[in-house]
């Protein structure tokens, strides 16, 4: 089984995350998307805008929204078979970060058998010298990067993350899929009272209303 690691604060999960979900596992042979919102990220100081329950719950309305409801015609659209929800990174007890090593190693245990990928953006990699652990982290699974259309990736800027041959090995680079929904403008257009048709799941713009979250 081909599995990725999809972390991410998901503040609000959007369209853009799944798009390039099923793009990664259609160009990859992943069997399995798994989507981890993160409680406490490290690198990332200050809080996110919607709670760790709330930011779970929406992910897995996007995941698995409900049936079709006919009386209403309230018509929810299939989501992708390979998609899941994770809770690995669930908030600690005792309010230290999530480090994405523990979760990769926890996911190792739980799937021994398993081929692991991380799926993660282009700029988040070249900071990744700044994860814990980062050696580790390139051997408990091969990485997926995703370049932004603003953000386009050369081999010079591995340079200063001086990975091994083998590390580089383990290493792909996804140019073909652009996910330009950024998260932090659709917050300000939640705010702004935008209902942000066509940019989120609708199950997941029904529960930012219901619980008015981004207001």
């Amino acid at each position: 089984m081909r599995v990725a690691f999809f972390g991410g604060t998901f503040d609000p999960i959007h369209r853009g995350h799944l798009r390039l979900a099923s793009a990664t596992a259609d160009a990859y042979a992943l069997d399995r998307v798994l989507f981890v919102p993160v409680g406490n990220q490290p690198l990332k100081p200050g809080p996110t805008v919607a709670s760790y329950a709330d930011r779970l719950q929406m992910a897995r309305l996007a995941c698995n929204p409900a049936p079709p409801q006919p009386a209403t015609g309230n018509q929810q659209p299939a989501t992708d078979p390979r998609f899941a929800v994770s809770t690995l990174d669930i908030p600690r007890s005792d309010g230290s970060p999530n480090y994405t090593v523990d979760s990769l190693a926890a996911l190792a245990r739980e799937l021994p058998s398993a081929s692991l990928f991380v799926l993660t953006g282009a700029d988040s990699f070249l900071d990744l010298r700044r994860w814990r652990s980062p050696d580790r982290l390139l051997a408990l699974a091969e990485w997926i990067v995703v370049s932004r259309p603003d953000f386009p990736l050369s081999e010079s800027q591995f340079a200063p993350l001086a990975l091994t041959p083998a590390q580089r090995a383990r290493v792909h680079l996804l140019a073909t899929v652009h996910e330009e929904v950024s998260a932090t403008a659709l917050r300000r257009r939640l705010q702004a009272r935008d209902p942000c048709t066509g940019l989120l799941p609708p199950a997941v713009a029904d529960y930012i209303q219901t619980h008015g979250l981004y207001r």
